[in-house]
């Protein structure tokens, strides 16, 4: 067992409900204008709602993505902690290599390319430098499984001439509406103190590590949630005012599986507040988490 998994307290607590899936993400930005345009002309999202303070979004007709305008926004501090990135799953192949070409189209840059065995991604940064990745996952049969369960991802380059020849090659103006959030990664403070939370305090499982990283998810996938400390160990929550991630929305399967996760939190002492349908709390970083039983 790693050095990560024996610091952190090991209570057994009733895992968190398997059907959990990231419902939304809110975000807050500099200039709203030009992060509606990023998200709807580049990545391809539909704008919803938006008025003069916000602008709601998503791939198909439900809000998956909530941008908040700052006023007298500061610059995201590097040494600090916050969003990674977000995650934007594709149903296929197909759609993500669209997604790639219209990206390419509209000429924004990439940050990088990945195979990581069980997925691969395509990394980029919005207006604010907010981390995004855009990824489609490789049927579940084909994961390398350690013996111990854990799921083994790599880091390795992404064959970008093999994945766009998936592509319809006429552009796609929007997103595939099959689209969702699949994982939100983020920087923390101190790596081993994040898994003591997200598995020993909510429930979810360890599903990988790697120097000064973890994976953690709240069934057999890959993970929902990544932290990581590679730029911000033993550092501070960034300033109010600089852009970044508000809240992260899961969705629940139902008001006894949120009364399960009630629970727990309680077994653990951790300060949570309680709505008929939601319960919301931080993680150790200030991260602002909600849980909404979905009816």
């Amino acid at each position: 067992m790693s050095e990560q998994a024996t610091q952190a307290t090991t209570n057994q607590l009733t895992p968190i409900d398997p059907g959990l899936a990231i419902g939304a993400v809110r975000l807050a930005v500099s200039d709203l204008g030009q992060s509606v345009e990023f998200y709807e002309r580049v990545l391809g999202l539909r704008v919803l709602e938006r008025d003069g303070a916000s602008a709601t979004l998503g791939a198909g007709a439900r809000a998956t993505l909530t941008l908040e305008a700052l006023r007298d926004a500061a610059p995201v501090p590097v040494g600090s902690t916050g969003l990674f990135h977000v995650a934007w799953l594709h149903a296929t192949r197909a759609a993500l290599a669209d997604t790639v070409h219209r990206i390419a189209h509209s000429r924004w840059r990439l940050d990088g390319a990945s195979d990581h065995g069980v997925s691969e991604a395509v990394y980029l940064s919005d207006p604010d430098g907010l981390g995004i990745e855009i990824y489609a996952d490789r049927p579940a049969q084909r994961w390398d499984i350690a013996g111990d369960g854990r799921v083994r991802m790599v880091t390795v380059p992404l064959d970008l001439e093999d994945l766009l020849a998936q592509s319809s090659h006429e552009l796609q103006g929007a997103i595939d509406p099959a689209t969702r959030i699949g994982h939100v990664h983020l920087k923390v403070s101190d790596v081993p103190r994040a898994v003591a939370f997200y598995r020993d305090t909510l429930g979810f499982s360890l599903r990988a590590e790697m120097p000064s990283a973890a994976f953690l998810a709240a069934d057999d996938y890959h993970h929902h949630i990544g932290a990581n400390s590679w730029q911000s160990a033993g550092a501070p929550a960034p300033p109010p005012a600089t852009p970044g991630v508000r809240l992260v929305e899961f969705d629940l399967t139902g008001v006894d599986a949120l009364d399960a996760l009630q629970a727990s939190l309680d077994a653990s002492g951790a300060a949570f507040s309680r709505e008929p349908q939601r319960l919301s709390l931080d993680d150790p970083d200030g991260h602002a988490l909600a849980f909404a039983a979905m009816l």
